[in-house]
């Protein structure tokens, strides 16, 4: 069973309504179940089995296939369990003579016109209609005449379509319009000639096609199925293995389907939490790079006085290497202190592994200079929430969503950043009824789905949500109650929001005041609502400021602590909230616990044997700074690319090249691994045991699918090696003892273990070993207390346009790749669907620059100059440009500029000011 349940006689608040219980007969076994509810259901519920090949528990009732059909007393006809009501005192049977024949007829009918191939089928053994064929004995088809003849469609750079099999149930079609919400899939010609397909046969991807592969999954038989697992084994030859999807932060789960120790293809697993077994295109098909013939398989230690690159290195042992590293750090750490070492964890590791690196700088170099790409992404989210509640983590889950009235999504591309998320929200609005609220500068995919889009000029975000708080103020629409009860700060924070009356706003965002008013009603009249956002708010100099008005929204309404009504910041990492959460940053330890506080350094002293820093350490983005400055001399990097994810590219590599040693251990060698004076080869997420702890704060366990190439080890692993020969043993022996030592340590992982972890993972707090996890944050109180009110002035971004440099440049994510595309830039599919980097024009700026669509220009900053590829569009507001992060030959980060948040010291990405040249 997969997915969310849609508009059927079974959607959830139908059922709701219907209260009333009545029993029924179904093969002389009395039932009671709720009015209203299918046959098929009931009798599914009560353990009798019922054939379906149309049905799906979790799309559209269509009653086509009619194989699921059953005898009711008193009824003319047999009926479609699926279709058909229980009614009270119903009789019912599923099995008798007359049913087990129409369905034998229905079979042999859909037998008749399907190859009988099924030996050399990838879906042999998992075949719908192969396995009730067989349980029905269906071996002589009396119907001859006509059979289809179509070509096997191979067009598409993932999945590959046999119409030959199809027995158009219509699982597809209703998959890709109810849920997917693409209307790829239609039905096509009539009778006999029936057929799905794209609207006019177009290609897929000019079908609006996003390759999620929902079909695939949904598809009974095997009309639909991966391409990639073409030829390479039965159903029953692949060792099935559960993990959780290693790109964005929804944290999918999903099953690796593993033979000859390769990843074959990737199927959603429904555990009932988190993706309900969707997927999106990289989580379903972009597993290319685990096996890629570029992965790091031996230690590499730099070659003296050879250029960066493969040709600078030569390949040594674990010893040599990590005697290398060991003699390195303590010559730096002894000539110069500690805290000239700067060491970078990651948000692609597992908690554990996160656990262990932040350990070692601390107790092995004796350094708090240990930071992550959360500094990148998110810590304007960590300052703010931290400072304003006492906790940086989504205040609810994500089947919260379908509980909101309203949804005010900012700064956020959810359908390309989050796509599963964005399931969870276009669900909502088409099933529940949720108003949704859309603020970006460009006019994102979401957009075609909400009551209202904001299209604010680009870093005007403070100003517009302190514009919203004074209507919601001036028109009496506060919650009284929990500003006096649960809150400090109102009247500071008045002071300020006065002058931000919906006319002031409108001149500095360009948004009409009577929609700045329409909004500020509509979010603070809801029951339930729901503020999510992503970098388009964090990545500024005021990205700490723009989350002080997120909080204040949600405070002043009393928006927050129960479910559907809260605060999300989607974490765009598949573990950046793990690594947040275990310490990886510089200023707290495990559980974010104060680095401040004597009496934490003195409880995980004990644990660890050693003391701890009390000094707080430097984050990413200013360990870079002093490293051009040559104040920092060495970094131990582990799974980072900061030459393509750090903004002013020149920048950082200057920085790098000042460095006096440098370690990065990853999978690949990386544009960063380029600059190493030695590499160490790491594990995928496939190859190791851990965890990851998702965007609701759930942690969930990956198991080992298969084994490292060569010599590549765990990254938990190389960490105790090269602690041990610090002099500092880290003696585990498994990820699992090492979760163990962190239910020690932090109280909102104490009642977490692996066996707990098994099915639906846990959402923290977890305080003990009996409690069940906490879905809701904050709902009688804040961990600090009184959630505070931040009075916050608006600030322009730090480089605005101006004649030289006349457009507004703004970054982020496609969906088709993934952050400095080191995975999937291996994925040969997703090269195809998006080969270039491209930069968004407007209409009529293309024509002004004299610009046709597919035209190769130079973008250039005050920092750097790339070459992309024009896409010219009217979703984005004239003035401003979009391009990507993902494309090493049009680096974006080049023209970046690397002013920071006062706070969060997280850079500006979101805006700077460039010129294009044909």
């Amino acid at each position: 069973m997969y997915g969310f349940p849609l508009k059927t006689c079974e959607n959830d608040k139908e059922m709701e309504k219907l209260t009333k219980m009545i029993k029924l007969n179904i093969d002389n076994k009395e039932i009671e179940t709720v009015e209203g509810t299918s046959i098929l259901k009931a009798a599914l519920s009560n353990g009798i089995e019922i054939p379906t090949l149309c049905y799906h528990p979790y799309l559209q009732i269509t009653g086509a296939c009619r194989l699921c059909v059953v005898e009711v007393e008193g009824a003319r006809t047999l009926v479609a369990s699926c279709a058909t009501p229980v009614a009270e005192g119903m009789k019912v049977k599923t099995n008798s003579e007359r049913v087990v024949k129409a369905r034998k007829l229905v079979l042999e009918l859909l037998l008749s016109d399907h190859p009988f191939d099924c030996m050399v089928c990838e879906m042999a053994g998992n075949c719908s209609l192969e396995k009730y064929a067989y349980e029905y004995k269906v071996s002589d088809i009396r119907f001859k005449g006509d059979k289809h003849n179509y070509p096997v469609n191979l067009e598409s750079p993932f999945i590959a379509r046999d119409y030959n099999k199809c027995i158009v149930c219509g699982r597809c079609v209703s998959v890709c319009k109810d849920v997917q919400c693409n209307d790829v899939y239609c039905y096509s010609k009539r009778g006999f000639s029936t057929k799905i397909s794209t609207a006019f046969e177009r290609p897929m991807e000019k079908a609006n096609c996003v390759f999620c592969g929902q079909c695939v999954l949904v598809c009974p038989t095997g009309a639909l199925v991966e391409k990639q697992r073409n030829g390479k084994g039965r159903t029953w030859e692949f060792k099935k293995v559960s993990s959780v999807c290693p790109y964005c932060g929804v944290g999918c789960n999903i099953t690796l389907n593993v033979k000859n120790n390769k990843i074959v293809y990737v199927t959603g697993r429904d555990s009932g939490v988190v993706n309900k077994g969707w997927l999106c295109v990289k989580g379903k098909f972009g597993f290319e790079f685990v096996n890629s013939p570029d992965r790091l398989t031996k230690p590499l230690i730099r070659v003296k006085d050879k250029p960066s690159g493969l040709d600078g290195f030569r390949e040594a042992s674990w010893e040599e290497a990590i005697s290398l590293i060991t003699t390195k750090l303590n010559e730096i750490k002894n000539k110069y202190s500690p805290d000239a070492i700067g060491v970078f964890s990651s948000a692609k590791c597992s908690n554990e592994e996160n656990y262990l690196l932040q350990k070692f700088a601390r107790v092995s170099i004796g350094t708090n200079n240990v930071d992550h790409c959360a500094r990148l992404c998110h810590a304007s989210s960590v300052s703010g929430m931290g400072l304003t509640l006492g906790s940086a983590a989504m205040t609810d889950s994500l089947d919260g969503l379908l509980k909101s009235d309203v949804i005010f999504v900012i700064g956020e591309n959810v359908i390309e950043t989050q796509p599963v998320t964005a399931i969870y929200i276009k669900k909502a609005v088409k099933e529940n009824g949720a108003v949704l609220i859309v603020a970006d500068p460009r006019k994102v995919g979401l957009v075609d789905f909400a009551d209202t889009w904001i299209n604010h000029k680009v870093g005007t975000d403070s100003a517009l949500l302190n514009g919203i708080a004074n209507v919601i103020i001036e028109k009496g629409l506060i919650n009284e109650e929990f500003i006096k009860n649960r809150t400090e700060g109102y009247d500071e924070f008045l002071k300020t929001i006065k002058k931000y009356t919906p006319e002031y706003v409108s001149k500095i965002t360009g948004v009409a005041k009577e929609v700045i008013i329409e909004v500020a009603i509509k979010y603070a009249k809801a029951k339930n609502a729901f503020i999510c956002w992503g970098m388009g708010i964090t990545q500024h100099s005021c990205g700490t400021d723009n989350v002080f008005t997120l909080v204040n929204l949600a405070i002043l309404t009393g928006q927050i602590g129960r479910e559907g009504a809260g605060l999300a910041p989607l974490r765009g990492q598949n573990n950046v909230q793990g690594a947040c959460d275990m310490g990886a940053l510089p200023d707290v330890l495990p559980g974010y616990q104060k680095i401040s506080d004597a009496n934490i350094r003195e409880k995980f002293g004990k644990v660890w044997g050693k003391n701890i820093p009390e000094k707080p350490g430097l984050t990413a983005t200013e360990m870079i700074h002093l490293a051009h400055d040559k104040k920092m001399k060495a970094f131990y990097m582990m799974g980072e690319n900061v030459v393509l994810s750090d903004p002013n590219m020149n920048f950082t590599i200057e920085a790098l090249k000042k460095l006096e040693f440098l370690v990065v251990q990853d999978i690949f060698l990386s544009e960063t691994a380029e600059f190493a004076d030695v590499v160490l080869p790491a594990a995928s997420f496939a190859e190791k045991n851990g965890t990851f702890t998702n965007t609701e704060r759930r942690v969930q366990r990956l198991d080992k699918a298969i084994d490292s190439p060569c010599e590549a080890k765990e990254d938990w692993e190389i960490i105790c090696l090269v602690s041990k020969a610090f002099g500092y043993d880290m003696n585990y022996s498994s990820s699992e003892q090492i979760m163990s030592e962190i239910g020690t340590l932090v109280p909102s992982y104490a009642g977490i273990s692996y066996t707990r972890l098994a099915e639906k993972g846990l959402q923290w707090p977890c305080p003990s070993k009996e409690h069940p996890g906490t879905q809701i944050l904050h709902t009688e109180k804040f961990p600090i207390g009184k959630g505070k009110f931040t009075p916050v002035e608006y600030k322009p971004p730090y480089e605005e346009p101006n004649n030289e440099y006349p457009f507004i440049l703004i970054t982020g994510r496609i969906l088709y790749h993934y952050h400095t595309g080191t995975m999937t830039r291996k994925v040969e599919g997703l090269n195809i669907l998006a080969p270039v980097a491209t930069i968004e024009v407007h209409t009529k700026d293309a024509q002004k620059l004299g610009c046709k669509d597919k035209d190769i220009v130079k973008v250039s900053s005050k920092r750097g100059t790339i070459k992309a590829t024009v896409k010219i569009t009217d979703n984005i507001s004239q003035g401003t440009v979009f391009t990507t992060f993902h494309y090493k030959e049009s680096a974006a980060n080049l023209l970046t500029i690397d002013a920071l948040d006062p706070i969060a010291k997280i850079p500006e990405y979101k805006a700077c000011a460039v010129k294009i040249e044909k």
